[in-house]
């Protein structure tokens, strides 16, 4: 399995983090114990698992491998199922307080004490799929109508079960970034409240709490591993996640703190090309990547943030190695535990078997006998007929 990787084209791009500290500015040790205080309470939170994959380690030749597996967060089969929800419950708790000029707890939304209110404030967003299903998921926690917005590339399962939870789905033509377009100027016409996992100018409160759900993921892993990994590879989108998992790791472990590898996909590669730049930069997206909660052509301006303060690698990954990595959770190696790992979920264990496995990539990134790996399984089989064909293949 491993002779798949060797010889796929990875691009990298060594960056030379500026300095700053964003990593607790634009997100909070407030933000982050406000949001774990409140998702912790929810009916069905427990701590996803973090599995070693040693027989995998042993291959590379490197110390450890740890996949923090995201598959069963809340039955939602992802990360996402942290930001989204939360961040569409705060911003009802905001609304309310201000219409009702009353102090509102959290708790007293989601008891239904204001359930004729929150259901005049509707909820909207833009996804190819994990973070609509998370707010959409949140909103019929506590009773807000939502509507979300899906490109014409998002699969019809992502769709339905969306539509499961009683969102209003709503497929534009083009690409993310269209769909996060029509999404705001339909909120704008409707008086509607959008909560995004990206944030543009003027636009930041949601997608400061969307990353602080996060943080719920990153506390489970600090009292999981015993000391701190030396790497930590992250998949790229906006940057939300990565953004997330970057300050929570350093508030947590500061100097200790991992070397941080963004990953994406050649086909969006609006980080890469940001890095590259050293600003934020678009990606024209002409073709949709299979792991379609990365296809994304403009970063966050928050993430941004702290990513260029943090980050000292940025790397793309072809298409070609995306099924073989989810084939080698599922079939693994050795005694290494079976995975059920969707295509956003694998961009990192794709890109780390790539590297080790090639001379230049390994001394590029500092991979040796020594270093300990934290890789974020994003997502399980979200699309479970997508999972099946590439099972079969």
């Amino acid at each position: 399995m491993i002779k798949d990787f060797a010889n796929s084209k990875l691009e990298h791009t060594g960056f030379d983090p500026h300095s700053g500290s964003a990593y607790e500015t634009v997100l909070t040790r407030d933000d982050f114990n406000n949001a774990t205080q409140e998702i912790t309470t929810w009916q069905g939170y427990e701590a996803t698992p973090l599995h070693e994959l040693k027989a995998l380690a042993d291959a590379l030749e490197i110390d450890s491998i740890y996949y923090k597996d995201e598959g069963s967060r809340f039955n939602l089969g992802s990360f996402k199922a942290l930001g989204g929800a939360y961040a569409g419950l705060k911003l009802v708790q905001r609304e309310l307080s201000k219409r009702l000029d009353l102090k509102i707890s959290t708790a007293d939304i989601r008891a239904g004490k204001y359930k004729d209110d929150v259901a005049k404030i509707t909820l909207v967003s833009a996804t190819d799929g994990n973070h609509g299903r998370s707010l959409s998921w949140g909103a019929k926690m506590f009773g807000a109508p939502c509507k979300i917005y899906i490109h014409s590339e998002v699969s019809e399962g992502r769709a339905q079960s969306m539509r499961d939870l009683g969102a209003d789905v709503i497929r534009i033509d083009g690409d993310y970034d269209a769909s996060v377009d029509s999404a705001r100027i339909d909120a704008e016409k409707n008086d509607w409240f959008v909560v995004s996992d990206t944030s543009w100018e003027g636009y930041t409160q949601p997608p400061v709490d969307v990353m602080a759900g996060y943080g719920v993921m990153t506390n489970e892993i600090v009292s999981q591993i015993s000391v701190p990994p030396t790497h930590v590879f992250l998949q790229g989108g906006v940057g939300g996640l990565a953004a997330g998992v970057i300050a929570s790791l350093r508030q947590h472990w500061e100097e200790n703190s991992p070397r941080v590898i963004i990953v994406e996909s050649e086909l969006a590669a609006c980080l890469y090309k940001s890095a590259l730049a050293d600003e934020i930069q678009t990606f024209e997206i002409e073709e949709e990547t299979l792991m379609a909660g990365l296809s994304c052509g403009e970063p966050s301006e928050l993430a941004w943030q702290i990513l260029r303060e943090n980050a000292q690698d940025f790397i793309t990954m072809p298409e070609e190695i995306v099924a073989p990595a989810m084939r080698l959770l599922a079939r693994p190696l050795g005694d290494d535990p079976k995975i059920v790992a969707g295509e956003s979920a694998i961009a990192g264990l794709a890109t780390l078997v790539s590297a080790a496995s090639q001379k230049s990539m390994r001394e590029a990134l500092s991979l040796s006998a020594r270093s300990r790996v934290l890789l974020i399984g994003s997502e399980g089989a979200t699309d479970p007929e997508i999972y099946r064909e590439i099972m079969a293949g």
